[in-house]
């Protein structure tokens, strides 16, 4: 396997397929490289170079006991760009994702980022604050911890249905795709998802999205369950200097997976612009 390791010795795997510009994955928790498969794909025949990495405690990365949040993430993300000498990198995240390049590009600058694209991201804020009315109730949060900790096997199998919509009215669900999300949850640490969950809940991003000096493109599913587009991309296309929010309506959090062709044309178009 394609691995790197970082300063605190956590091997992080990758994937690193073809040639041309690099674009760069960062997925959702608690999943993998693999969640890509629709995207890599799709621009490695476009003749891009494609890399996704499983984030530290998740997929085929190693699961040490230490640095599930997002500094760790970021600096891992760093770590990655910095060993193959990525230059002009776009940068993609999903969810979780979305955060990591949103605290990577603010720690580390954006030397070697061209543009970036947030997707049913979770800045700027989850957690609901005082200064954050809006935002998921902790007990919420607390319950989703409390479901890793007690049993998570279950707890995945049935979160893929909100993730996918596939609990909504008339929904055409596909047995595949859960499985898909299933097996890359169960390849990874239950501590490390534990910890996520504070993570990518309770970070606040706004100062990283202020530091965003690259284009980015901000997308979002209206019907989004599990990351709320009021309380995420709607008020982070308003922090980014020199962002573009396009909404989808109707689509679910996981839409990457099941509007694979709405979603890869539209990153697609913005890779060029």
């Amino acid at each position: 396997m394609s691995t790197i390791t970082t300063r605190d010795g956590t091997q992080i795997y990758y994937k690193d397929w073809g040639s041309g510009q690099p674009v760069v994955f960062s997925h959702g928790w608690p999943l993998s490289a693999d969640d890509w498969d629709g995207q890599m794909l799709f621009f490695l025949r476009q003749g891009y170079r494609v890399i996704a990495h499983d984030r530290r405690g998740h997929g085929r990365s190693s699961q040490g006991s230490t640095g599930h949040d997002m500094d760790h993430y970021a600096d891992d993300l760093a770590a990655l760009t910095e060993a193959l000498d990525l230059r002009k990198a776009i940068h993609v995240g999903h969810s979780t994702g979305g955060g990591e390049v949103a605290r990577y590009i603010s720690r580390h600058g954006s030397k070697r980022v061209a543009k970036a694209v947030l997707i049913s991201s979770v800045p700027p804020l989850m957690v609901k604050t005082a200064a954050n009315p809006n935002g998921v109730p902790i007990e919420v949060l607390d319950g989703i911890r409390a479901a890793v900790a007690s049993n998570r096997p279950q707890f995945f199998k049935d979160f893929t249905l909100p993730f996918y919509g596939f609990n909504r009215p008339g929904a055409k669900i596909s047995e595949g795709i859960r499985e898909h999300w299933w097996q890359q949850g169960m390849m990874g640490s239950v501590q490390a998802h534990y910890d996520g969950i504070k993570a990518f809940s309770e970070t606040d991003f706004t100062e990283d999205l202020k530091k965003m000096d690259v284009p980015t493109l901000v997308m979002h599913g209206d019907d989004d369950q599990v990351v709320p587009i009021g309380i995420s991309s709607q008020l982070t296309a308003k922090i980014i200097k020199d962002a573009t929010l396009k909404v989808y309506p109707g689509l679910p959090h996981g839409m990457c997976a099941t509007h694979a062709d709405l979603i890869n044309p539209d990153l697609l178009a913005f890779f060029k612009s």
